[in-house]
């Protein structure tokens, strides 16, 4: 086992039908997993493995190995053979939560497969942005943040939860971009995993956009507002939200999951009045709201703004100059160091992310984020253990099974280790209703 190796799940069982349906499974979750045939096979991962699903068949031999006890263990069999007196005692001798019956219980596995993807990979700050008053440069302000992660080599998800507005897309002139939108994000069901969703999103200068179709735009229910946002914050470095200023069901679920909501405000007074009638709805549902004022030439400061409002402030930039002269010809203002916009986003991100030790490291790779880096790209590869073999090869380190006589014990041959590759299918695959299962932290 090579132990910079990425964890992934492990799988016991011998049973082919059984490991069908777990690789089907997990391609249908986008990520790899270890198999291992026998009982005696799962030393080497039986720690460092994010889940562990134990065949029902064989589960009686690995109970009699008394594995050290350890969380996120399932049992799986098809139809009833995972269940019994005797199933639930063997059960509980190696530490499993749950018994799955398959295919009874595939959504719920197929959602903590995903899951075990992301585990140990943090969450992503939200930050939620709303406009005081229509034009008062709200979305403008969301991209300028996204990009200015980017520039900080960081990965953030941009999420156009407006439906009246022009979508950000068009406001960057990338309408036509590929990538899947709303609607296609609306038909899917299960969980989702951040880096097959990211493969099918449209790319704005290396930010994932979320947005809308052209046209009519159909209602985003909260439930899929909610799987796309708990999908980016574990992916992502950062999760920017485009809020309208009008109370919306999906937008709304936006807000409970912000981390921090700015409100965009120009120094001026009908802005001001404006933006005093949103203010109250966001303090009922965000826990954190921050003022950001766009500066003009009115007499209005931003401590008039922030007094009058009964906010901190957050950032302050000046108008932009040729704004409109700029969108016409596709240049993003907020793209560049030497934009207001640009300013104000660098400054305030560094108070809203947390340490970001691995910034400047993986500024040279801006597509691989923290949790891509920790988990295996979203085909299937499921790594064989064969008997009398190590995890990768016959440089492994083994262990004594004298050395801890509760762990079960590992082969002392040195055998080939083989890898084989499941189908691999989108993250859209359906595979049923959405899964309720237990969450990794």
């Amino acid at each position: 086992m090579d132990p910079s190796a990425p964890a992934r799940p492990l799988l016991v069982t011998e049973d082919p039908r059984l490991l069908d349906d777990l690789l089907r499974l997990a391609a249908a979750a986008g990520v790899e997993a270890t198999v291992a045939h026998h009982a005696a096979q799962v030393a080497p991962e039986w720690d460092r493995a994010p889940l562990v699903v134990v065949g029902a068949d064989l589960l009686p031999a690995l109970a009699r190995l008394e594995p050290e006890p350890r969380r996120h263990v399932l049992v799986a069999g098809l139809g009833d053979s995972a269940r019994g007196s005797a199933a639930w005692e063997a059960a509980l001798r190696v530490g499993a939560g749950a018994v799955l019956s398959l295919p009874a219980d595939e959504s719920r596995l197929a959602g903590l497969l995903t899951d075990s993807a992301h585990a140990g990979a943090g969450r992503a700050p939200v930050v939620a942005v709303v406009g005081g008053r229509g034009g008062a440069g709200a979305s403008l302000f969301a991209l300028a943040l996204a990009l200015s992660a980017r520039r900080a080599g960081l990965q953030s998800a941009l999420v156009d939860a407006d439906p009246l507005g022009s979508g950000l897309d068009a406001l960057l002139g990338r309408e036509e971009a590929p990538g899947d939108r709303w609607g296609d994000l609306v038909a899917r069901q299960g969980r989702l995993n951040w880096s097959a969703l990211r493969s099918r999103l449209p790319d704005v200068r290396g930010a994932a956009l979320v947005t809308w179709e052209q046209g009519p735009a159909a209602p985003v229910p909260p439930a899929a507002m909610r799987a796309v946002l708990d999908c980016a914050v574990r992916g992502a470095d950062l999760v920017v939200a485009d809020l309208p200023r009008a109370p919306d069901p999906a937008a709304d679920e936006a807000l409970r999951r912000a981390s921090v909501v700015l409100l965009v405000a120009p120094t001026e007074v009908p802005a001001v009045f404006s933006a005093a009638r949103t203010v109250p709805r966001l303090r009922r549902t965000a826990g954190d709201v921050r003022l950001v004022v766009r500066e003009g030439s009115s007499a209005v400061t931003a401590a008039d703004v922030a007094r009058t409002l009964g906010l901190p402030v957050a950032g302050r930039f000046r108008a932009e100059r040729g704004l409109s002269r700029k969108l016409r010809n596709g240049t993003l203002p907020a793209g560049t160091r030497g934009s207001p916009l640009a300013g104000c986003a660098d400054r305030l991100l560094a108070s809203v992310l947390p340490p970001q030790p691995h910034a400047q490291a993986t500024a040279s790779h801006p597509q691989a984020t923290p949790a891509q880096r920790a988990r295996p790209p979203p085909a299937v590869a499921a790594r064989r253990l064969e008997p009398g073999g190590g995890g990768d090869g016959p440089k492994n380190r083994r262990r004594s099974a004298s050395a801890n006589p509760r762990r079960p014990a590992r082969p002392t041959g040195a055998g080939p280790t083989t890898t084989h590759r499941g189908t691999s299918r989108s993250v859209g695959h359906r595979t049923g209703e959405s899964p309720n299962g237990r969450a990794f932290a």
